[in-house]
C-alpha cells in the first residue's frame, strides 16, 4: 500500500454530489490537496474551487495525481473503480456503503489486477495526522499526530478510540477504516504488515466486531508474522444477540462463528491485549508500550 504524503494531489469521484463537496470541503479544509474531481458530463464546472473533469483518466493526466477518494452511488461504484484502476489510481478509498458484495469482489480483483490497493467500502477512510492529510469523513477533532496507528471495521468506533487516545498523549501515526461490510480490501492483517515498517508507530489499536472471522484470521497473522510492535484490541457486540444482523453486512453471527468471544480468545491467545470497554484501550496501549 502506497500512502499520498503531504501534499501529493488526491482526486475525487463524483465530487458534484452532495457528499462528494460536503467532504471536499473538509478534506480541503484539514490541508489535504484535492486537486481535481471527476464526475461524468460536469467536466469544465468547479467544486470548492477544485476543477472538474469528465473523466478520472483527466483529472489524473492533468494532475499526476495516484490516490482517489470514491463517493459514487453503489449501483455505480464497480464501473468507478475500474475507471480508476486503468487511469492509474493506486489507492482507491471507497466510502460507498450498500455495494454488491459481488461488485466488492470483482473491484478487489481489479485492485490486485492494477497493483492497486483499495481502503473500503463502507468505511470512513484514511487521515495521518502529521502529514494533514485525510481521505474520507472521519471528524479529524478526534485524531492529532502521534505514535499509535488505528484500524478499525468501525467508523463510529474509529472515532471514539481515536479521541480516547488522543486525549490519552498518544496521538496517532495513521488511522483507517477498513469497513464493516464481508468483503474488504485491505485486512486487518495487511494494515499490521504495512506500519511494522514505520519507524513512527510504535503500538497498533485494532477495533473489530462480531461476524465473520477478520479477528481470528487477524490473530493467525499475528502469530505467522512474528511482528514485534505490540497490538491493542477492542472488540464491539459482546451482547449482540446471536444471528441477527447489527447494522453492518458483516455484523452478523451464525451459532459460534464471529462471536465476539471466538475473536476475543483468539486475539488474547496471540498476544494481544483485548479491552473490555473503549476507554480502556489508552490504559492497555500505555501498558504495551511499558513492555516493548
Amino acid at each position: 500500500m502506497i500512502l499520498p504524503t503531504k501534499g501529493e494531489p488526491v482526486i475525487v469521484q463524483n465530487i458534484t454530489g452532495r457528499y462528494g463537496r460536503i467532504h471536499t470541503r473538509m478534506m480541503l479544509d484539514y490541508g489535504t490537496n484535492i486537486a481535481a474531481g471527476a464526475t461524468p458530463g460536469k467536466g469544465g464546472q468547479s467544486v470548492e474551487g477544485v476543477p472538474v473533469y469528465d473523466t478520472v483518466a483527466g483529472a489524473v493526466g492533468k494532475t499526476g495525481a495516484r490516490a482517489s477518494v470514491v463517493f459514487v452511488p453503489a449501483e455505480f461504484a464497480l464501473a468507478a473503480a475500474q475507471e480508476a484502476f486503468l487511469a492509474g489510481i493506486k489507492l482507491l478509498v471507497v466510502i460507498t456503503e450498500r455495494i454488491p458484495v459481488r461488485d466488492e469482489l470483482t473491484m478487489l480483483q481489479l485492485a490486485r489486477e492494477h497493483g492497486a490497493s483499495m481502503v473500503g467500502p463502507n468505511c470512513p477512510g484514511l487521515i495521518i495526522p502529521s502529514q494533514s492529510l485525510k481521505m474520507g469523513i472521519m471528524p479529524a477533532t478526534a485524531f492529532s499526530p502521534g505514535r499509535v496507528a488505528l484500524f478499525s471495521r468501525s467508523g463510529t468506533l474509529m472515532y471514539e478510540i481515536a479521541d480516547q487516545i488522543t486525549r490519552a498523549g498518544f496521538g496517532q501515526s495513521v488511522a483507517m477504516g477498513i469497513g464493516g461490510d464481508p468483503i474488504n480490501g485491505i485486512t486487518a492483517g495487511e494494515c499490521l504488515d504495512f506500519v511494522e515498517g514505520m519507524s513512527e508507530t510504535e503500538a497498533v489499536v485494532v477495533v473489530g466486531e462480531i461476524g465473520g472471522d477478520a479477528e481470528e484470521r487477524l490473530a493467525r497473522h499475528i502469530e505467522r508474522s512474528g511482528h514485534k510492535k505490540p497490538v491493542v484490541a477492542y472488540v464491539a457486540g459482546r451482547h449482540a444477540p446471536k444471528e441477527k444482523k447489527m447494522g453492518h453486512a458483516g455484523a452478523i453471527i451464525y451459532g459460534n462463528l464471529g462471536t465476539a468471544e471466538s475473536k476475543i480468545d483468539a486475539l488474547e491467545s496471540a498476544g494481544a491485549l483485548v479491552a473490555m470497554t473503549p476507554s480502556e484501550v489508552p490504559s492497555l496501549v500505555k501498558q504495551a508500550l511499558a513492555h516493548r
